[in-house]
C-alpha cells in the first residue's frame, strides 16, 4: 500500500482530495509531480474510481495538470499525463473540461518535438481517450494533430502505433464533420501493420478502413500501389479479414482500378485477387458484394460489355486458370455456378448495373 492510498484510508476522502489539489495548485514544482503521482495512484486504487475523478476535477486540478504538460521536466510531462489519462478514463464529462482548459497545443507539442518514446506514448493516449468523445473531436483536427499521428505510425513504439491508429480511426468516424483526408504518408506504414496483424481482428478492420479513405486520393493511390506488398495485402485481406475489413479492402481495390483501369488491372491481377473477389461475391455483405462484381467487371478482358454475366465470369475463370493450381480451378468454377445462381434470386436493392 503506498503513502496515497494509506493517507485516502485513513482520512475522509474530501480531506485528501483537497490536500492533495491545493498542494497540486499552490505547490513548487516537485510537490506538484508527486501531488500529479497520488491523484494517479488515488484514482487507480480506489473501488469508487468514477465518483473520486469527479471529486479531483471539481478541486480544480485540471488546469494545474495541463500547465505542467508545458514544463521542460519529462517527470512533470509523465506525472501530469499519467493523472489526466485516469481523470479521463470513461468519463466524457471530464474529457470535455480538459480539453476546454487548453490541453490539446500541449499534446500536439510533445509529438511535434524530440522527446522520449514514453512521453510520445503518453501523449498519443492521451488524444486517442479525449478522441472517444464527440464535442473533442474538431479541436483535436484542427490542432494539426493528424499529420503528427501519421508519423507516429512509422517512428513510434509499438503502442504508440496502435493507439495512432485507433485515434485516426476515430477522428475520421466523426460523421458530423468534414470527411477527413488521410495525407498519402499513411499508406505504407498503415499496410505495414495490417501485414502484422490478424486479418480478421478488430484491428485490422480499422487500419485497412483508413488505407481505403488513402485510396481516395490519386496520390494516396500511388502510395498504396509503391508500398511494399500494397495490393497483395489488400487481396489477402478479401481472403481472410472479417466482413468489415474484405469490405474495405475491396473497395480501396476498386477506387484503384476505377481510377485507371490500364495502371492498375494487371497489378491487381498478378496478385491472384479473382478467387477471392469471387468468393466475395457470394459470401460478403451487400456493398462487399457490389464493390467485388464491379471490380471484376473491370479486371475483365474486354471492357466494352456493360454488366457482368455468366459467360464472363466463366472467361474470367479460364482467365485465371494459369495463374492458380488446377484444384483451385475447380473450386472457383464451383463458386461462380452458386454465385450466378445467387444472383439471379437476389433482390435488386444489392445489385449495381456497370
Amino acid at each position: 500500500m503506498d503513502v496515497a492510498e494509506e493517507r485516502w484510508n485513513q482520512k475522509k476522502p474530501t480531506v485528501v482530495v483537497d490536500e492533495v489539489s491545493d498542494r497540486l495548485i499552490n505547490g513548487d514544482l516537485l510537490i506538484k509531480i508527486q501531488a500529479a503521482r497520488e491523484i494517479r495512484s488515488i484514482i487507480r486504487n480506489h473501488r469508487s474510481s468514477g465518483k473520486v475523478r469527479v471529486k479531483f476535477a471539481g478541486a480544480g486540478v485540471i488546469q494545474p495538470l495541463v500547465l505542467m504538460l508545458c514544463s521542460k521536466h519529462d517527470d512533470a510531462c509523465e506525472a501530469s499525463l499519467l493523472a489526466l489519462l485516469n481523470l479521463a478514463s470513461r468519463n466524457d464529462r471530464i474529457k470535455e473540461q480538459i480539453v476546454t482548459c487548453g490541453v490539446i497545443p500541449p499534446l500536439v507539442n510533445l509529438l511535434n518535438f524530440q522527446i522520449s518514446d514514453n512521453l510520445k506514448e503518453l501523449a498519443t493516449a492521451a488524444i486517442l481517450t479525449l478522441s472517444a468523445t464527440p464535442n473533442n473531436k474538431s479541436t483535436i483536427v484542427s490542432s494539426g494533430a493528424i499529420p503528427l499521428l501519421i508519423q507516429i505510425l512509422s517512428s513510434g513504439t509499438i503502442q504508440a502505433r496502435v493507439d495512432a491508429v485507433t485515434a485516426l480511426h476515430s477522428l475520421t468516424a466523426n460523421k458530423e464533420e468534414p470527411a477527413i483526408v488521410i495525407d498519402a504518408a499513411a499508406a505504407s506504414p498503415l499496410i505495414n501493420l495490417l501485414k502484422q496483424c490478424k486479418k480478421y481482428s478488430k484491428f485490422a478492420e480499422i487500419t485497412v478502413g483508413l488505407i481505403n479513405i488513402v485510396s481516395k486520393s490519386h496520390e494516396g493511390r500511388l502510395a498504396i500501389t509503391k508500398a511494399k506488398d500494397g495490393i497483395l495485402t489488400l487481396v489477402e485481406t478479401i481472403e481472410d479479414g472479417s466482413l468489415v475489413s474484405k469490405e474495405h479492402a475491396v473497395d480501396a481495390l476498386f477506387e484503384l482500378c476505377m481510377s485507371s483501369r490500364s495502371k492498375y488491372r494487371e497489378l491487381i491481377l498478378n496478385e491472384g485477387a479473382i478467387p477471392g473477389l469471387l468468393r466475395l461475391t457470394v459470401y460478403g455483405t451487400c456493398e462487399a458484394r457490389n464493390k467485388a462484381r464491379l471490380l471484376l467487371d473491370l479486371l475483365r478482358d474486354s471492357p466494352s460489355e456493360k454488366r457482368l454475366s455468366s459467360s464472363v465470369f466463366e472467361r474470367i475463370v479460364y482467365e485465371i486458370a494459369a495463374r492458380v493450381d488446377g484444384s483451385s480451378v475447380e473450386t472457383i468454377k464451383i463458386l461462380l455456378q452458386d454465385m450466378v445462381h445467387r444472383r439471379m434470386n437476389m433482390g435488386s436493392s444489392c445489385i449495381v448495373k456497370g
